[in-house]
């Protein structure tokens, strides 16, 4: 007890002795932190670790991934420079310093990191990936060809080499070549969003724009969330005269992402096509208000003011986008209009004039010289087309719809070094299980809140310093929430000892543990909790969750040292120890559930997560029994009908599984549609 009460106040407190700290504690907690996403909590411990121990080469690292996904990449750059300057021969360090570099534009430097990694781990495909793409944003296609064609040899089955390889035939204009790339990946995986994306973009490129339609349409059953590929169906759409599908699709687009400049401005056009004119400018003025000097937005809403009888409204647009554009001769003929019909006589003679005086002085300088036949010439083509690329700010083609600048899709970087380090293998997953908590994160749609009068009641005793919440989507802390909570370590441990016997106090302590993911005594103080008052039922339901948390990062942990020393694998001695270890685990973890239904039969939550548990040891026979009972209990659970789902799945019902997986998805689990369309694909 007194050691733990040591390390607390080393942790909160200034440290005046820093050898005296648990470096390696410190270091577990602090990748702990990292590992759960909690980036600002991490520094902070990883700080502690190297000011304790500055030549130790690994808190660096850790420090710089923390960074980056903070995206400080400067200094995510300079942590990783520490780190290899400490120890050079790990391959991370390389990896993630290419990361940093490439999110500030240093691709030479970045494709230095990479050379570098490939010669202590030749065969990373993750490596070769960013390093074709490096070389691409370098221009240097013949070393990117023959990377490409490299990493075919060491993974031809890898799907985005043959979309990296497309891009790289269609820079050297060889459209057959680059078509042939995206069908022999959608060979290898039709399941691959991305590939039926950039298979789309050629096909707009091609203005083959039914190709292109039916394509983004596979890429949005597979990725429904992706805003992107609605705008492009959009444009396809448009482009075959589909103006009711491109608005559906615009406005799909915007629900989802509400502040999509592209989806705003080009559903602002189409809307205008239509004579929909009050609800275009509504657009418009979404767009300015995000992007006050987006003149063709303000353009645009001047002409549907205009039409709509806000004369001095759109005499107000036309006068700013003027002023920006002072040889904009057709905003001098749109406002002298508008002029006339305030009786701005005046005003509208003098804007006249200047646009009689631009064509005289356009008719002269064609017969003065070429050049302005070519500038001409140039002006023309720049008007051609129904698109303009975003960044193209030529107020000219305000009546155009707008396209991302970045059209190769396939461009993504390989970064394997999330929060969740140790995940590297993407798969369907359950959905996590529920815990007790204060923060949790906003779903994209409106969801039921999740109750439990239980919960309720502790929040009205007022003990706790916020409101608690039943979630399953946490949220990390920003860096005042952190302060805030090691404080409340110690006003918690000041009060714990005036009155020693109170679970409550305790149960809040374990809290603040948990957030600053210090889980070892978060489940002492909840054990403590129980123990001063065994029917206590949130100490349980917590005790099972953070167990589980542990029992998780453990195996994550021990799966990254298998992965990064192969030959140093334990014995075949070890490893029934360490599986009984787990077997005992999930015991202690399985008897805190048990007891949480057994106290408040009522709990969906409970069962929920006993489910989770018994997938995690692959009994879906069980976890289908505790799924049930959620359910019943609770008919609105999305959760539980979307693992109850996947684990009919899992066990070859997959009617049953479809089933659950479209009510989860009717209650706001959308990612259930792309699980959905993957079982219900007809074999050719």
């Amino acid at each position: 007890m007194k050691h733990r009460l040591l390390l607390i106040l080393l942790l909160v407190l200034p440290l005046t002795s820093v050898a005296q700290i648990n470096t390696d504690r410190v270091m577990m907690i602090g990748r702990n932190a990292l590992y759960f996403e909690d980036y600002v909590l991490s520094i902070q411990y990883f700080n502690q670790v190297i000011d304790a121990k500055p030549y130790l080469h690994a808190p660096y690292f850790f420090r710089g991934l923390a960074k980056l996904n903070l995206e400080d990449y400067p200094g995510a750059e300079q942590d990783c420079s520490e780190a290899i300057g400490r120890n050079p021969f790990v391959v991370d360090y390389y990896q993630v310093r290419g990361l940093a570099r490439i999110h500030q534009e240093k691709y030479s430097e970045a494709i230095s990191d990479y050379k570098q990694a490939l010669v202590h781990a030749p065969e990373n495909v993750g490596i070769w990936h960013n390093l074709i793409l490096c070389r691409m944003r370098e221009k240097d296609y013949d070393a990117a060809r023959a990377d490409i064609t490299h990493l075919k040899t060491i993974s031809p089955r890898y799907v985005p080499v043959y979309l990296m390889s497309s891009e790289v035939w269609l820079k050297q204009k060889d459209t057959l070549k680059a078509e042939a790339d995206i069908d022999h990946a959608l060979k290898l995986d039709k399941y691959n969003a991305d590939t039926w994306s950039v298979r789309a973009m050629l096909h707009l490129q091609q203005e083959r724009y039914k190709e292109a339609e039916e394509d983004l349409g596979e890429a949005i059953h597979l990725a429904t969330l992706n805003v992107g590929n609605y705008i492009n169906r959009a444009l396809a759409r448009y482009h075959q005269n589909n103006l009711r599908g491109a608005m559906s699709d615009y406005d799909y687009a915007v629900d989802m992402e509400p502040n999509n400049l592209i989806a705003l401005y080009n559903r602002g056009l189409l809307r205008a096509q239509v004579g929909d004119d009050n609800r275009a400018i509504e657009d418009f003025d979404r767009v300015v208000e995000l992007e006050p000097e987006n003149m063709m937005a303000i353009f645009n809403r001047a002409i549907l003011r205009d039409q709509t009888g806000d004369y001095r409204g759109a005499i107000k647009d036309y006068t700013t986008v003027l002023e920006e554009y002072p040889d904009f001769i057709a905003g001098y003929q749109q406002r002298a209009t508008a002029r006339r019909k305030v009786g701005d006589r005046r005003g509208a003679e003098q804007d006249e004039g200047r646009v009689m005086k631009a064509e005289i002085d356009r008719r002269n300088a064609l017969f003065a010289n070429n050049d302005a036949d070519k500038e001409k010439k140039q002006e023309e083509d720049d008007e051609k087309g129904k698109t303009r690329k975003k960044s193209n700010r030529n107020v000219k083609n305000y009546r155009k719809l707008v396209v991302a600048d970045n059209e190769d899709l396939q461009q993504r970087y390989k970064n394997e070094y999330r929060g969740r380090v140790q995940n590297r293998n993407v798969k369907v997953e359950l959905e996590p299980m529920f815990v007790l908590t204060y923060y949790y994160k906003d779903s994209e749609v409106d969801r039921s809140v999740n109750f439990h009068k239980m919960v309720d009641e502790l929040n009205n005793a007022r003990v706790l310093g916020k409101r608690l919440y039943i979630t399953n989507h946490e949220t990390a802390l920003n860096q005042a929430q952190v302060n805030e909570h090691f404080t409340s370590v110690d006003n918690y441990s000041a009060a714990i000892v005036e009155a020693p016997q109170r679970a409550d106090l305790r149960f809040a302590r374990a809290l603040d543990f948990y957030l600053v993911q210090d889980l070892s005594s978060a489940v002492e103080d909840l054990t403590q909790a129980i123990m001063k008052d065994e029917g206590f039922v949130p100490a349980y339901f917590n005790r099972s969750v953070v167990r589980c948390k542990q029992l998780e990062y453990q195996r994550a942990e021990e799966a990254a040292e298998r992965e990064a020393h192969d030959s140093q694998l334990q014995t075949k001695a070890e490893l029934p120890v360490k599986q009984r270890g787990m077997l005992h685990e999930y015991e202690l973890i399985r008897a805190d559930l048990d007891k949480v239904i057994e106290l408040a039969p009522d709990f969906e939550y409970a069962y929920y997560n006993r489910a989770v548990l018994f997938c995690q040891q692959n009994d879906y026979h069980a976890a289908i029994v505790d799924f049930n009972k959620a359910v019943e209990v609770n008919p609105r659970f999305g959760e539980a009908y979307f693992n109850r789902g996947l684990t009919h799945i899992f066990l070859g019902q997959t009617n049953e599984g479809l089933a659950d997986l479209s009510k989860a998805g009717e209650l706001g689990l959308f990612k259930a549609y792309n699980i959905i369309k993957r079982y219900t694909e007809v074999e050719e």
